[in-house]
């Protein structure tokens, strides 16, 4: 009976989290109207600090995040994490984390408060690559850098760039949680995660080169 009592606690608490940080986030990104203009400026900054302080809950202090659930954003790029916000914004973006936490997150954020989010993580200091499976991360390194040529399958290097930092609309993949790679990868697969480039060059890969891959991004 205890057991069953935690559990359901437990439950609670999981559905209860994203409301409180959406409630708080949509709160954070309203804007006061009839502000002299010098007070405006202030007040959207605000706008940002609030919005970024209820996103370290899940993104982690400086958004280095401690759990792959939820991708670190320090040194992401400014143009994707843009993207992505507006993409949750009207729900374009629908994987299952995206819809569980982000549509409710981002659906009161202006585009003033996303571009001052994006910009405030595209300039924090990346998380550092981390140790994992050698003979993973040496099997992933050659898919990254050479692609899968008889099964189409692209260098991921190619678009991400040579270390994984990305450029503009392109995602940083350097430092990322290996589990939240590995998670996105399967979701263009399954086409949960709306994008025909990634499900074309990733539809043809195995359950262990996902792994692989996640493992060699994850350590850069």
């Amino acid at each position: 009976m205890m057991k069953s009592n935690a559990n359901k606690a437990n439950i609670r608490w999981a559905l209860a989290v994203p409301l409180v940080l959406t409630l708080a986030a949509c709160n954070a990104s309203q804007t006061t109207g009839g502000q002299p203009a010098g007070q405006s400026a202030a007040n959207d900054q605000s706008v940002v600090e609030g919005t970024v302080h209820v996103c370290s809950s899940c993104h982690g202090f400086n958004g280095r995040s401690t759990s792959p659930t939820f991708p670190n954003l320090a040194g992401q790029q400014k143009d994707y994490i843009v993207a992505q916000l507006k993409a949750f914004r009207d729900h374009t973006r629908a994987d299952p984390h995206a819809h569980t936490y982000m549509w409710g997150m981002a659906a009161k954020l202006t585009d003033a408060t996303i571009d001052g989010v994006a910009q405030y993580y595209s300039s924090q200091t990346p998380a550092a690559g981390t140790t994992g499976d050698p003979t993973l991360i040496a099997e992933g390194g050659k898919i990254f850098k050479d692609g899968i040529p008889d099964r189409k399958v692209p260098a991921c290097q190619s678009c991400h760039g040579v270390n994984g930092e990305g450029a503009a609309i392109i995602p940083r993949l350097a430092g990322q949680h290996p589990g939240y790679i590995a998670d996105q990868l399967d979701n263009f697969i399954s086409k949960a995660r709306a994008n025909e480039i990634m499900h074309e060059n990733s539809k043809n890969l195995s359950p262990e080169e996902i792994q692989q891959i996640a493992a060699y991004v994850g350590s850069l």
